[in-house]
């Protein structure tokens, strides 16, 4: 799978984020820097 993030809206700081195909789901923490 590929997957596209926009990020030009957001400012800097930490942001969780949720993957899901089917039954799986996936969260993680994700640090964006500008």
């Amino acid at each position: 799978y590929k997957s596209e993030f926009n990020a030009r809206g957001l400012g800097s700081g930490m942001y969780f984020y949720k993957i899901q195909i089917g039954d799986f789901v996936s969260s993680k923490k994700m640090i964006l820097l500008k």
